[in-house]
């Protein structure tokens, strides 16, 4: 087994690796004078279990050429399997048609990374589980509900804690953290007019005097969280923490998390948290290193990846 990163999210990959106790894989990835990316692979990997570790972040389409040219290169250095690790999976959000002559952008680029030449993908809290099916090659979708659930546990009484879904679509996911804490869960009904914005209208759930953790798989703008936060502590919630698994955070979304009513937001380390976030307040990272680390030495080894959320 080699491992080996782009340049998206370069401390996730080094923890991983210790985790998994081998050195990071040597490849160059650099760029020409004009942009064009460059990748020299720097050792052997002639009939080597391939992990190619990329996170397709902003700049999202560098990191995905990125990692295409990086799976293309192992593919023609002979190695015996490829297996596209994405923490955090790019255009997923563009999982459908949401109106008419527009594209389904997760499935082309579902399609580019199988055509690279990838024989597996192993990501994280996809926005829609079902974009597994988008990809003509094995996937694992990995859940961060564990790493999460540990957090919470070491920071809160869970006797007074209640999970709320910031939407009708986030049901499933904030469900499966609600049965995992054995606590009560309410829901967010919103209406988005907009993309980017959204109005909070009405709250589903008795949230007064408890301890309200929003989940959810993505926070961009923040704006929802925000909006949400506001609904939640005006009908009585003794506070409000956001747990999101990819703190995407674009535009001015950290200071609107940092002057907003949040307690927290925890955010794991799926994308690179950049300089604004690690010195937020209010935000915290946590790291997914053990639980990617050890998918990848289970695929590895053939075994069982769905048993480490049962």
């Amino acid at each position: 087994m080699k491992v080996f990163a782009g340049n998206s999210n370069r401390h996730l990959a080094e923890a991983i690796c210790s985790y998994l106790n081998v050195p990071l894989g040597k490849a160059s990835v650099r760029r020409f004078a004009d942009q064009e990316i460059f990748v020299e692979v720097q050792e052997n990997v002639r009939g080597e279990d391939v992990f190619v570790f990329q996170s397709t972040s902003f700049p999202t389409n560098d990191h995905l050429m990125e990692l295409l040219i990086m799976i293309d290169a192992m593919r023609r250095s002979s190695a015996r399997r490829i297996t596209a690790v994405l923490p955090y999976f790019g255009y997923a959000r563009q999982d459908r048609r949401a109106s008419g002559r527009t594209p389904i952008s997760a499935k082309l680029v579902a399609n580019l990374i199988t055509e690279a030449g990838a024989d597996r993908v192993l990501t994280l809290d996809l926005h829609a589980g079902q974009i597994q099916g988008f990809f003509d090659i094995p996937t694992d979708n990995l859940y961060a509900i564990p790493v999460l659930t540990r957090d919470i546990k070491a920071n809160y009484d869970i006797s007074n804690v209640m999970v709320v879904s910031p939407d009708v679509g986030g049901v499933v996911r904030a469900r499966a953290l609600a049965k995992r804490l054995d606590c009560l869960l309410a829901i967010v009904d919103k209406r988005r007019d907009r993309p980017g914005e959204s109005e909070v209208m009405n709250i589903i759930g008795e949230v007064e005097g408890k301890d309200c953790l929003l989940i959810d798989d993505i926070v961009d703008s923040g704006g929802t969280l925000c909006n949400a936060a506001d609904a939640l502590l005006a009908q009585g919630a003794a506070s409000v923490t956001a747990y999101i698994t990819h703190g995407v955070l674009s535009g001015g979304a950290v200071t609107r998390i940092t002057s907003s009513k949040l307690r927290e937001l925890v955010i794991t380390d799926s994308i690179q948290p950049t300089t604004a976030v690690q010195s937020a307040h209010n935000i915290r990272v946590v790291s997914t290193a053990s639980l990617i680390g050890e998918a990848i030495n289970r695929t590895s080894q053939e075994e069982s990846v769905s048993s480490l959320f049962d």
